[in-house]
Protein backbone atom coordinates (compact mmCIF):
# COMPACT_ATOMS: atom_id res chain seq x y z
CA UNK A 1 0.00 0.00 0.00
CA UNK A 2 0.75 3.70 -0.48
CA UNK A 3 0.21 5.35 3.07
CA UNK A 4 0.99 9.57 2.88
CA UNK A 5 2.23 10.68 6.24
CA UNK A 6 1.52 14.08 7.01
CA UNK A 7 3.19 16.00 10.30
CA UNK A 8 4.08 19.53 11.50
CA UNK A 9 7.08 18.22 13.26
CA UNK A 10 9.43 20.87 14.28
CA UNK A 11 11.84 19.54 16.36
CA UNK A 12 13.48 16.04 16.72
CA UNK A 13 12.36 14.68 20.07
CA UNK A 14 10.15 12.50 20.61
CA UNK A 15 7.32 12.61 18.05
CA UNK A 16 10.09 12.69 15.95
CA UNK A 17 11.23 9.15 17.05
CA UNK A 18 7.82 7.88 16.82
CA UNK A 19 7.44 9.13 13.43
CA UNK A 20 10.42 7.78 11.82
CA UNK A 21 10.20 4.07 13.86
CA UNK A 22 6.32 4.16 12.32
CA UNK A 23 7.55 4.92 9.06
CA UNK A 24 10.71 2.32 9.27
CA UNK A 25 8.00 -0.47 10.16
CA UNK A 26 5.64 0.22 7.59
CA UNK A 27 8.51 0.40 4.83
CA UNK A 28 9.97 -2.93 6.45
CA UNK A 29 6.61 -4.67 5.81
CA UNK A 30 6.30 -3.60 2.50
CA UNK A 31 4.30 -0.74 2.34
CA UNK A 32 5.56 2.69 0.60
CA UNK A 33 5.23 5.56 2.25
CA UNK A 34 6.04 8.99 1.34
CA UNK A 35 6.71 11.75 3.97
CA UNK A 36 5.32 15.20 3.62
CA UNK A 37 5.92 17.78 6.51
CA UNK A 38 8.33 20.84 7.33
CA UNK A 39 12.24 19.85 6.34
CA UNK A 40 13.74 17.61 9.39
CA UNK A 41 16.45 15.30 8.43
CA UNK A 42 16.73 12.05 10.49
CA UNK A 43 20.14 12.93 11.53
CA UNK A 44 19.17 16.13 13.28
CA UNK A 45 19.83 16.69 16.55
CA UNK A 46 17.15 15.27 19.33
CA UNK A 47 16.06 18.38 20.99
CA UNK A 48 16.97 20.62 18.53
CA UNK A 49 13.75 23.06 17.99
CA UNK A 50 13.42 25.46 15.35
CA UNK A 51 14.88 28.87 15.45
CA UNK A 52 12.22 30.25 13.64
CA UNK A 53 9.05 28.84 15.62
CA UNK A 54 11.20 30.12 18.88
CA UNK A 55 11.51 33.73 17.07
CA UNK A 56 8.20 33.89 16.26
CA UNK A 57 6.75 32.84 19.56
CA UNK A 58 8.67 35.37 21.60
CA UNK A 59 7.61 38.48 18.81
CA UNK A 60 4.79 37.94 18.27
CA UNK A 61 1.37 38.40 20.65
CA UNK A 62 0.06 35.03 21.43
CA UNK A 63 -3.32 35.13 19.95
CA UNK A 64 -1.58 36.51 16.71
CA UNK A 65 0.84 33.60 16.46
CA UNK A 66 -2.34 31.04 17.20
CA UNK A 67 -4.18 32.66 14.45
CA UNK A 68 -0.64 32.00 12.24
CA UNK A 69 -0.66 28.57 13.02
CA UNK A 70 -4.05 28.10 11.38
CA UNK A 71 -2.89 30.01 8.37
CA UNK A 72 -0.18 27.79 8.11
CA UNK A 73 -3.04 25.11 7.29
CA UNK A 74 -3.37 26.53 4.19
CA UNK A 75 0.48 26.24 3.21
CA UNK A 76 0.46 22.80 4.41
CA UNK A 77 -2.58 22.02 2.47
CA UNK A 78 -0.95 23.31 -0.93
CA UNK A 79 1.97 21.32 0.37
CA UNK A 80 0.21 17.71 0.79
CA UNK A 81 -2.25 18.25 -2.26
CA UNK A 82 0.67 18.41 -4.18
CA UNK A 83 2.38 15.60 -2.93
CA UNK A 84 -0.92 13.54 -3.11
CA UNK A 85 -1.82 14.02 -6.46
CA UNK A 86 1.83 13.30 -7.40
CA UNK A 87 1.89 10.04 -5.16
CA UNK A 88 -1.72 8.73 -5.52
CA UNK A 89 -1.80 7.46 -1.98
CA UNK A 90 -4.37 4.36 -0.65
CA UNK A 91 -4.50 6.80 2.70
CA UNK A 92 -3.13 9.70 4.43
CA UNK A 93 -1.72 9.62 8.10
CA UNK A 94 -1.60 12.76 9.82
CA UNK A 95 -0.03 13.37 13.01
CA UNK A 96 -2.81 15.49 14.72
CA UNK A 97 -1.48 18.81 15.41
CA UNK A 98 -2.92 22.24 16.65
CA UNK A 99 -5.28 23.68 13.86
CA UNK A 100 -3.45 21.44 11.21
CA UNK A 101 -6.65 20.85 8.79
CA UNK A 102 -4.72 19.51 5.97
CA UNK A 103 -5.29 16.05 6.17
CA UNK A 104 -8.82 16.42 6.28
CA UNK A 105 -9.25 18.38 3.60
CA UNK A 106 -6.95 16.24 0.86
CA UNK A 107 -8.32 13.06 2.03
CA UNK A 108 -12.34 13.84 1.18
CA UNK A 109 -10.95 15.15 -2.11
CA UNK A 110 -8.87 12.13 -3.06
CA UNK A 111 -11.83 10.11 -1.67
CA UNK A 112 -9.25 8.14 0.63
CA UNK A 113 -9.21 7.44 4.84
CA UNK A 114 -7.75 9.68 7.04
CA UNK A 115 -5.90 8.19 9.95
CA UNK A 116 -5.04 10.91 12.52
CA UNK A 117 -2.36 10.45 15.10
CA UNK A 118 -3.12 12.33 18.24
CA UNK A 119 -0.32 12.12 21.21
CA UNK A 120 -1.54 14.80 23.36
CA UNK A 121 -4.85 17.13 23.83
CA UNK A 122 -2.78 20.56 22.80
CA UNK A 123 -5.34 23.03 23.69
CA UNK A 124 -5.62 21.67 27.07
CA UNK A 125 -1.77 21.56 27.35
CA UNK A 126 -1.27 24.53 25.86
CA UNK A 127 -4.28 26.15 27.75
CA UNK A 128 -2.20 24.88 31.12
CA UNK A 129 1.45 25.72 30.23
CA UNK A 130 1.84 27.42 27.11
CA UNK A 131 -0.73 30.24 27.85
CA UNK A 132 -3.43 29.60 24.85
CA UNK A 133 -5.45 32.64 24.60
CA UNK A 134 -8.23 32.00 21.89
CA UNK A 135 -9.04 28.79 23.48
CA UNK A 136 -12.59 28.63 22.27
CA UNK A 137 -11.39 29.20 18.38
CA UNK A 138 -8.58 25.91 19.06
CA UNK A 139 -11.35 23.73 20.75
CA UNK A 140 -13.75 24.38 17.09
CA UNK A 141 -10.24 23.28 15.73
CA UNK A 142 -9.99 20.06 17.51
CA UNK A 143 -13.75 19.32 16.91
CA UNK A 144 -13.33 19.47 13.39
CA UNK A 145 -10.33 18.27 12.98
CA UNK A 146 -11.02 14.99 15.39
CA UNK A 147 -14.48 14.60 13.77
CA UNK A 148 -12.80 14.52 9.80
CA UNK A 149 -10.66 11.85 10.42
CA UNK A 150 -12.18 8.14 9.09
CA UNK A 151 -9.78 6.57 12.58
CA UNK A 152 -8.60 8.52 15.25
CA UNK A 153 -5.07 6.82 16.99
CA UNK A 154 -4.84 8.39 20.57
CA UNK A 155 -1.29 6.73 22.22
CA UNK A 156 -3.64 6.13 25.69
CA UNK A 157 -6.99 5.75 27.14
CA UNK A 158 -6.95 8.39 28.91
CA UNK A 159 -6.12 10.70 25.75
CA UNK A 160 -9.07 8.93 24.11
CA UNK A 161 -11.36 10.11 26.60
CA UNK A 162 -10.30 14.17 25.69
CA UNK A 163 -11.49 12.85 22.00
CA UNK A 164 -14.46 11.13 22.94
CA UNK A 165 -15.06 14.31 24.27
CA UNK A 166 -15.22 15.86 21.55
CA UNK A 167 -18.23 14.04 20.28
CA UNK A 168 -16.07 11.56 17.96
CA UNK A 169 -17.83 8.51 17.87
CA UNK A 170 -16.37 5.03 19.81
CA UNK A 171 -15.86 2.97 17.05
CA UNK A 172 -13.48 5.35 15.69
CA UNK A 173 -11.16 5.59 18.27
CA UNK A 174 -8.51 3.18 18.15
CA UNK A 175 -6.06 3.60 20.80
CA UNK A 176 -2.14 2.22 19.70
CA UNK A 177 0.55 3.12 22.01
CA UNK A 178 3.76 3.60 21.56
CA UNK A 179 6.19 1.27 21.01
CA UNK A 180 10.02 -0.22 20.67
CA UNK A 181 12.28 -1.55 17.80
CA UNK A 182 13.19 -4.67 19.89
CA UNK A 183 16.39 -5.20 17.54
CA UNK A 184 17.36 -2.44 19.50
CA UNK A 185 16.87 -4.03 22.56
CA UNK A 186 17.75 -7.83 23.39
CA UNK A 187 17.13 -7.84 26.76
CA UNK A 188 18.51 -8.37 30.69
CA UNK A 189 21.65 -10.92 29.00
CA UNK A 190 23.14 -7.60 27.74
CA UNK A 191 23.08 -5.63 31.52
CA UNK A 192 26.85 -6.91 32.67
CA UNK A 193 28.05 -6.00 28.85
CA UNK A 194 26.50 -2.78 28.78
CA UNK A 195 27.91 -1.94 32.19
CA UNK A 196 31.52 -3.07 31.25
CA UNK A 197 31.38 -0.80 28.48
CA UNK A 198 29.76 1.96 30.71
CA UNK A 199 32.71 1.24 33.05
CA UNK A 200 29.70 0.46 36.22
CA UNK A 201 30.79 -3.56 36.10
CA UNK A 202 29.58 -4.33 39.58
CA UNK A 203 27.36 -1.64 40.23
CA UNK A 204 23.70 -1.40 40.86
CA UNK A 205 22.40 1.26 38.08
CA UNK A 206 19.61 3.17 38.19
CA UNK A 207 18.64 4.76 35.53
CA UNK A 208 16.70 7.75 33.79
CA UNK A 209 16.66 8.77 30.20
CA UNK A 210 14.95 12.28 28.72
CA UNK A 211 15.11 15.98 29.57
CA UNK A 212 16.73 16.88 33.41
CA UNK A 213 13.90 18.50 35.15
CA UNK A 214 13.19 18.76 39.06
CA UNK A 215 9.81 17.97 38.30
CA UNK A 216 11.00 14.15 37.38
CA UNK A 217 11.93 13.78 40.97
CA UNK A 218 15.58 13.48 40.55
CA UNK A 219 16.79 15.39 43.76
CA UNK A 220 14.79 13.30 45.60
CA UNK A 221 16.75 9.86 43.65
CA UNK A 222 20.59 11.85 43.88
CA UNK A 223 19.18 12.06 47.86
CA UNK A 224 18.56 8.53 48.05
CA UNK A 225 22.23 7.50 46.15
CA UNK A 226 24.06 9.42 48.66
CA UNK A 227 22.26 7.82 51.62
CA UNK A 228 22.89 4.43 50.76
CA UNK A 229 26.53 4.54 50.65
CA UNK A 230 26.11 1.00 51.94
CA UNK A 231 25.21 -0.53 48.58
CA UNK A 232 26.93 -0.02 45.27
CA UNK A 233 24.57 2.01 43.84
CA UNK A 234 25.20 4.34 40.54
CA UNK A 235 22.81 6.80 39.56
CA UNK A 236 23.04 6.92 35.86
CA UNK A 237 21.18 10.32 34.08
CA UNK A 238 21.06 9.93 30.22
CA UNK A 239 19.82 13.60 28.91
CA UNK A 240 20.31 17.47 29.18
CA UNK A 241 17.98 20.26 30.47
CA UNK A 242 17.40 23.52 32.55
CA UNK A 243 17.96 21.75 35.85
CA UNK A 244 21.07 19.79 34.82
CA UNK A 245 23.48 22.60 36.35
CA UNK A 246 21.38 22.88 39.83
CA UNK A 247 20.81 18.83 39.72
CA UNK A 248 25.39 18.37 39.31
CA UNK A 249 25.39 21.02 41.96
CA UNK A 250 23.29 18.88 44.51
CA UNK A 251 25.59 15.97 43.33
CA UNK A 252 28.80 17.51 44.26
CA UNK A 253 27.31 18.86 47.53
CA UNK A 254 26.62 15.32 48.14
CA UNK A 255 30.00 14.15 47.63
CA UNK A 256 28.96 11.22 45.49
CA UNK A 257 30.87 12.32 41.89
CA UNK A 258 31.81 8.84 41.71
CA UNK A 259 28.02 7.25 42.48
CA UNK A 260 26.11 9.69 39.96
CA UNK A 261 26.47 11.57 36.61
CA UNK A 262 24.39 13.33 34.04
CA UNK A 263 25.82 12.44 30.32
CA UNK A 264 23.89 15.35 28.57
CA UNK A 265 22.85 15.41 25.43
CA UNK A 266 23.20 11.59 23.99
CA UNK A 267 22.71 10.28 19.99
CA UNK A 268 19.31 8.90 19.64
CA UNK A 269 21.04 5.55 18.47
CA UNK A 270 23.77 5.14 21.67
CA UNK A 271 20.25 5.65 24.08
CA UNK A 272 19.61 1.82 23.88
CA UNK A 273 23.23 0.94 25.16
CA UNK A 274 22.89 3.35 28.13
CA UNK A 275 19.11 1.75 28.97
CA UNK A 276 20.48 -2.07 28.75
CA UNK A 277 22.88 -1.23 31.57
CA UNK A 278 19.80 0.07 33.77
CA UNK A 279 18.97 -2.46 36.71
CA UNK A 280 16.16 -0.03 38.08
CA UNK A 281 14.72 2.15 35.17
CA UNK A 282 12.83 5.21 36.12
CA UNK A 283 9.88 7.19 35.12
CA UNK A 284 9.04 9.25 38.01
CA UNK A 285 6.57 11.59 36.80
CA UNK A 286 4.44 11.50 33.71
CA UNK A 287 1.96 13.59 31.43
CA UNK A 288 -1.75 12.07 32.25
CA UNK A 289 -2.44 11.71 28.55
CA UNK A 290 1.31 10.06 27.52
CA UNK A 291 2.54 6.71 26.65
CA UNK A 292 6.12 7.36 27.08
CA UNK A 293 8.35 6.38 24.41
CA UNK A 294 11.22 5.63 27.11
CA UNK A 295 8.73 3.22 29.50
CA UNK A 296 8.85 0.84 26.55
CA UNK A 297 12.54 1.00 26.33
CA UNK A 298 12.71 0.27 29.56
CA UNK A 299 10.69 -2.62 29.41
CA UNK A 300 12.42 -3.70 26.74
CA UNK A 301 15.40 -4.22 28.26
CA UNK A 302 14.32 -5.97 31.07
CA UNK A 303 14.96 -3.38 33.80
CA UNK A 304 13.01 -3.30 36.78
CA UNK A 305 10.46 -0.26 36.27
CA UNK A 306 9.19 2.49 38.89
CA UNK A 307 6.44 4.79 37.72
CA UNK A 308 3.87 6.79 38.94
CA UNK A 309 0.57 4.71 39.66
CA UNK A 310 -1.39 7.25 37.10
CA UNK A 311 -4.33 5.63 34.98
CA UNK A 312 -2.56 5.67 31.52
CA UNK A 313 0.57 4.23 33.61
CA UNK A 314 -1.78 1.71 34.61
CA UNK A 315 -3.11 0.92 30.83
CA UNK A 316 0.25 -0.70 30.81
CA UNK A 317 1.78 -2.13 34.17
CA UNK A 318 0.30 -3.89 37.13
CA UNK A 319 2.15 -3.15 40.29
CA UNK A 320 3.75 -5.77 42.10
CA UNK A 321 3.58 -7.94 39.01
CA UNK A 322 5.55 -6.27 35.97
CA UNK A 323 6.65 -2.44 38.15
CA UNK A 324 6.73 -1.09 41.09
CA UNK A 325 4.10 2.27 40.91
CA UNK A 326 4.55 4.90 43.15
CA UNK A 327 1.55 7.14 44.49
CA UNK A 328 2.89 10.69 42.63
CA UNK A 329 1.89 12.90 45.20
CA UNK A 330 3.82 11.24 47.87
CA UNK A 331 7.55 11.23 47.47
CA UNK A 332 8.15 8.85 50.05
CA UNK A 333 6.53 5.97 47.76
CA UNK A 334 9.21 6.89 45.29
CA UNK A 335 11.88 6.53 47.62
CA UNK A 336 10.44 3.47 49.19
CA UNK A 337 10.21 1.84 45.45
CA UNK A 338 13.58 2.59 45.32
CA UNK A 339 14.95 1.29 48.68
CA UNK A 340 12.89 -1.87 48.25
CA UNK A 341 14.79 -2.69 44.34
CA UNK A 342 18.19 -2.38 45.61
CA UNK A 343 17.74 -4.17 48.55
CA UNK A 344 15.91 -7.37 46.69
CA UNK A 345 17.35 -8.56 43.68
CA UNK A 346 15.17 -11.21 43.17
CA UNK A 347 12.71 -8.62 42.78
CA UNK A 348 14.17 -6.42 40.85
CA UNK A 349 14.95 -9.68 38.27
CA UNK A 350 11.52 -10.97 38.20
CA UNK A 351 9.91 -7.53 37.62
CA UNK A 352 12.35 -6.55 34.64
CA UNK A 353 11.65 -10.13 33.26
CA UNK A 354 7.76 -9.55 33.41
CA UNK A 355 8.18 -5.80 31.97
CA UNK A 356 10.11 -7.83 28.91
CA UNK A 357 7.67 -10.66 28.68
CA UNK A 358 5.15 -8.11 28.57
CA UNK A 359 6.43 -5.93 25.90
CA UNK A 360 6.89 -10.00 23.85
CA UNK A 361 3.52 -10.55 24.33
CA UNK A 362 1.56 -7.45 23.62
CA UNK A 363 3.27 -7.04 21.45
CA UNK A 364 4.32 -3.33 22.07
CA UNK A 365 6.66 -3.04 19.09
CA UNK A 366 6.72 -0.34 15.99
CA UNK A 367 6.11 -3.54 14.13
CA UNK A 368 2.69 -4.12 15.87
CA UNK A 369 1.97 -1.07 15.30
CA UNK A 370 2.16 -0.81 11.42
CA UNK A 371 0.10 -3.89 11.41
CA UNK A 372 -2.51 -2.06 12.85
CA UNK A 373 -2.17 0.69 10.94
CA UNK A 374 -2.00 -0.88 7.80
CA UNK A 375 -5.04 -3.48 8.61
CA UNK A 376 -7.30 0.22 9.50
CA UNK A 377 -6.45 1.01 5.75
CA UNK A 378 -7.62 -2.07 4.32
CA UNK A 379 -10.53 -1.97 6.10
CA UNK A 380 -11.63 1.75 5.56
CA UNK A 381 -10.72 1.11 1.28
CA UNK A 382 -13.13 -2.01 1.67
CA UNK A 383 -16.02 -0.27 2.60
CA UNK A 384 -18.13 1.62 0.39
CA UNK A 385 -18.92 5.06 1.56
CA UNK A 386 -21.80 6.77 3.91
CA UNK A 387 -24.81 8.67 2.54
CA UNK A 388 -23.86 12.29 2.84
CA UNK A 389 -19.84 11.76 2.88
CA UNK A 390 -19.36 12.50 -1.11
CA UNK A 391 -15.71 12.31 -1.90
CA UNK A 392 -14.84 9.14 0.61
CA UNK A 393 -13.97 5.84 -0.23
CA UNK A 394 -14.98 4.50 2.75
CA UNK A 395 -16.81 4.44 6.02
CA UNK A 396 -16.25 4.67 9.33
CA UNK A 397 -15.72 1.08 10.96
Amino acid sequence: MKILFHHRIASADGQFVHMTELTRALRTAGHEVLIVGPHLSEGSTLGETSGLIKRLKRMLPGAVYEVLEFLYSLAALCRLARAAIAFKPDAIYERYNLHLHAGRFVARALGVPLLLEVNAPLTVERAAYGGLKLKRFAAWSDRRIWGGADHVLPVTNALADYVRAAGVPEKRIIVIPNGVDLAMYPGGAEREAAKIHLGLSGRIVLGFVGFVRDWHGLPQIIDFVAQRRDLPLYLLIVGDGLDRARLEARIAELDIGDRARITGFVPRNEVPGYIAAFDVALQPAVTAWASPLKLFEYMAAGSAVIAPDAPNIREVLTHERDALLFDPANAEQLVESLRRLCDEPDLRARLGAEARRLVLDRPYTWEHNATVVAELVKRSRKRPAEPGTAGRRSEHP
